[in-house]
């Protein structure tokens, strides 16, 4: 790989504790929008079950290292990264080893900052993302310390607010305790159903809490989104006119434009910190 263009990448976590509300499929076709738009992109899958990696049409007879050597052999992550079929995407594959990885992070020293150690340092890609394992564990933690911001996907579903909770606050933890930076970049509302009453009455409620973290974007139920994994393709390579794959590339817009929002309060923070210090 080039190594012409060296900088510290932004890092973004999707994550939700809960199972089945499309973290995957956001993770998988948010890095393919952003390296549609010329950004390079790394996928780091942490979830044992391997699913971004496959939905990206890496085998697993063809792993030869994954994001465990990340956490516990202390290799490259340009090393470890594998060329996808999207120009300017990588993915850092999960394998089976990183099933046990759980148990072994609670007795390895600086458990919290494996990730950030090997990721938080100039790196050729703009962007890695991290599909973050259903649970609030030690591998999502590891992803929280070493991220800028989180996405969270959200299905529009009775429980999700009380479910959203939980992860907010566990965000303020770690905040508090391990990555004063880290925040929520936004919470993008999938697997909207426009004829099913409950979806408008959670997205209603989503939106009254939470404001304009919300994502103006909706992912809606779709048949292409589902199907794409089994090609091993992300959807917006599938078909990339289907209603699902149209709802991330305006998706990545949004979040684009929130980078750009960020990235310019922290060059003025910076600076109004500077000044004081001069004055």
């Amino acid at each position: 790989m080039s190594r012409s263009i060296l900088k510290i990448p932004r890092l973004l976590a999707i994550a939700n504790q809960k199972g089945g509300v499309g973290k995957t499929t956001t993770a998988v076709n948010l890095a393919t929008a952003l390296s549609a738009v010329g950004k390079r992109v790394l996928l780091i899958d942490l979830d044992p079950q391997g699913n971004a990696s496959t939905g990206l049409g890496v085998r697993r007879s063809a792993i030869r290292g994954s994001t465990y050597d990340l956490l516990f052999d202390d290799a490259n992550v340009e090393d470890l990264s594998v060329a996808t079929k999207v120009p300017n995407l990588r993915v850092v594959p999960s394998s089976i080893h990183l099933s046990g990885a759980e148990i072994e992070l609670v007795t390895a020293p600086h458990r919290e900052y494996r990730l950030r150690e090997a990721v938080r340092k100039p790196l050729p890609f703009d962007y890695i993302v991290f599909d973050c394992p259903p649970s609030l564990s030690l591998l999502t933690l590891n992803a929280f310390v070493a991220v800028d911001s989180v996405i969270v996907p959200m299905q529009c579903e009775f429980f999700a607010l009380e479910g959203l909770s939980h992860l907010v606050k566990t965000i303020d933890r770690v905040r508090k305790n391990f990555n004063k930076k880290l925040g929520i970049q936004g919470v993008v509302l999938t697997m909207v159903d426009r004829r099913n009453n409950l979806s408008a009455m959670v997205e209603k409620d989503v939106r009254s809490h939470f404001g304009d973290k919300v994502y103006q974007t909706v992912i809606p139920r779709n048949v292409r989104l589902s199907e794409a994994p089994s090609y091993g393709l992300p959807a917006i390579i599938y078909d990339m006119k289907c209603s699902g794959a149209q709802a991330y590339i305006k998706l990545a817009r949004e979040v684009l434009n929130r980078e750009r929002a960020q990235l310019s309060d922290e060059i003025n923070n910076t600076e109004h910190k500077t000044h004081n210090k001069v004055a």
